[in-house]
């Protein structure tokens, strides 16, 4: 008798199963945070006339996702509507120390920080007389350490409130389902809990699918993505160098291993918006030999999210959708409308890849390289697909 397949396990992600996912730009005051936010903004990649209300309020705002694949497609197909993906970025007030307790804007502040599902973290290594340092001088380490602390001492707290709730059910004792369940998930609480005392992330736990369906609707600050921006004066942005860059290269490796870090001038960023075209804004890039690290910013933060896109093409309009890296056919089919997904029965698909080498349509098919998949098919990034779904129910 053969044995048996070993059942592998789906891997379940930290944070909201979602693809409208959003980003906070958090920092202490001072470091530059709603700078980047308004040269984010009003730069061509947040600009309201290349994508409608672009500005939702005034610490909100669309930003559209760079991809040579969607610009590619738009100039093959030359369609009447172009929509390209976007991010949601927010410019979150900044932090203090002691927000954990309440100071400053305290706890609106970290409630801000829940509501989204990742964190950019602007970090200030340029000197500048007129732009006071809330804590006096201007030293990254130290920064991040109070940044790092505040949001595990809020998790700490938010945790030990979930573990007081979980033992006062437990105590009941029992064998039912659900009693084994509550036990399991106050053993997961415990397991955070001891993370967090000892000055770890949550996201930089190894979690099992169970247990990360214990932290998820805990909506947890440690456990939210992070990138962090190293915001240099122009001067040092252009020459790539800063005596603090290998402080906190070293500092990421060992509070915060594989997240990504990118150097950043807020205040050239926010030069190049004064410039007339993007035509403009890229010769003086040409000029000093540099350029706007905003582009990056915004892929590397989608990449944190592990998101990831398929397209729809054709004369009338060519569409990036955005989905989580992972995403079946019918929930796919879901993000263009919700009935696709109900009434799904398969999709017509190829890749971006192989139209860019075929060079159109008609030469992907002849080549045999349309596929015909259903509801297993996992959808990868830079697919074109065609829906084929049945009537909705009325």
């Amino acid at each position: 008798m053969p044995p048996k397949k070993a059942v592998k396990e789906e891997k379940i992600l930290l944070g909201r199963p979602g693809n409208s996912l959003k980003s906070g730009i958090v920092g202490l005051a001072n470091v530059g945070k709603s700078t980047l936010f308004q040269a984010i903004t009003k730069c061509s990649l947040g600009n309201p006339a290349n994508f409608p209300y672009a500005t939702i309020d005034p610490e909100e705002a669309r930003v559209i996702v760079p991809d040579e694949r969607f610009d590619w497609l738009c100039e093959h197909y030359k369609p009447k509507s172009q929509v390209p993906a976007n991010l949601t970025v927010y410019d979150i007030a900044g932090l203090t120390r002691g927000a954990s307790t309440g100071a400053g804007l305290g706890n609106a502040f970290l409630s801000h920080i829940r509501a989204v599902d990742a964190i950019f973290q602007v970090v200030r290594c340029f000197d500048d007389a007129e732009i006071i340092h809330v804590e006096g001088d201007v030293d990254p380490i130290r920064d991040l350490d109070i940044i790092s602390e505040e949001l595990r001492i809020k998790d700490t707290e938010f945790v030990e409130k979930a573990h007081e709730a979980l033992v006062k059910q437990t105590r009941r004792g029992g064998q039912s389902l659900e009693m084994k369940k509550l036990k399991e998930e106050q053993a997961t609480v415990e397991k955070i809990l001891e993370m967090l005392k000892s000055g770890k992330d949550v996201r930089k736990g190894d979690w099992a699918p169970k247990e990360v369906e214990v932290i998820n609707p805990l909506f947890l600050l440690t456990a939210k993505p992070v990138v962090y921006l190293v915001n240099l004066s122009e001067k040092d942005y252009i020459r790539q160098k800063n005596k603090h860059l290998p402080k906190i290269a070293e500092w990421v490796k060992e509070n915060a291993t594989g997240d990504p870090i990118i150097p950043v001038s807020v205040s050239f960023e926010e030069r190049l918006t004064r410039f007339d075209s993007d035509a403009d804004a890229a010769e003086e890039c040409k000029k000093l030999g540099t350029k706007s690290a905003l582009p990056k910013i915004v892929t590397t933060m989608r990449k944190a999210l592990n998101l990831g896109s398929f397209f729809t093409t054709g004369a009338d309009e060519v569409r990036q959708w955005t989905i989580r890296n992972g995403t079946k056919a019918p929930q796919a089919a879901g993000v263009i409308h919700g009935d696709f997904e109900k009434t799904f029965i398969q999709v017509v698909v190829y890749n971006y890849s192989v139209l860019r080498e075929e060079g159109d349509e008609a030469a992907v098919k002849t080549k045999g390289k349309i596929m015909t998949k259903g509801k297993d098919y996992v959808v990868q990034d830079g697919d074109i697909i065609l829906v084929k779904a049945g009537v909705a129910k009325a």
